[in-house]
């Protein structure tokens, strides 16, 4: 029976949250300066029921959730977070339904190891901006660089187990 996937056995030490790319559908460029992107939640409601003559509660499975991911990056020249916030926009104005098929991507994220190969690959399916930040609170009294940020709803995401880790030197 094959190995579903090669592992470096050797290797102790997790891997560091801020080695990452984003990619937005099938390109093939990670989007430009995504400096944070938050957790990745799932949860499942509990049923709670009872069998007759059992006096222990049993607790099933109920429908599954997907927390919204938010990523966030410096302000650039890059307008990839608007044009896609802004879809939905359009869609509010009514516009035709050409734009429906720029409201929904497939996001790709990869966890990078320390040679900035691709350890980890996550696949989010159907999302959509629900929120769109373009520029945070102004204050000529701080140097903080200015952060965009958008909130992605999503149907879901899965660990793509194809992604073998490359051994490293």
């Amino acid at each position: 029976m094959p190995k579903p996937f090669s592992v470096n056995v050797s290797r102790f030490d997790p891997y560091k949250s801020y080695r990452f790319l984003v990619y937005f559908d099938t390109s093939t460029a990670p989007v430009a300066g995504v400096s944070k992107v938050s957790s990745m939640k799932r949860s499942h409601d509990v049923i709670e029921y009872k069998e007759g003559g059992n006096a222990i509660i049993r607790k099933g499975i109920g429908r599954g959730k997907y927390e919204p991911i938010t990523l966030e990056r410096g302000v650039t020249h890059d307008d990839s977070f608007e044009q896609w916030a802004n879809a939905a926009q359009v869609l509010d104005k009514g516009s035709p339904s050409a734009s429906l098929s720029k409201l929904r991507k497939e996001i790709r994220i990869e966890l990078l190891n320390e040679q900035g190969q691709p350890v980890h690959r996550y696949l989010v399916h159907r999302a959509w901006v629900s929120e769109f930040q373009a520029l945070p609170d102004l204050d000529a009294g701080t140097n903080a660089v200015a952060i965009e940020h958008i909130k992605l709803e999503n149907e879901g995401w899965e660990h793509d187990l194809s992604l073998a880790e490359p051994k490293e030197n």
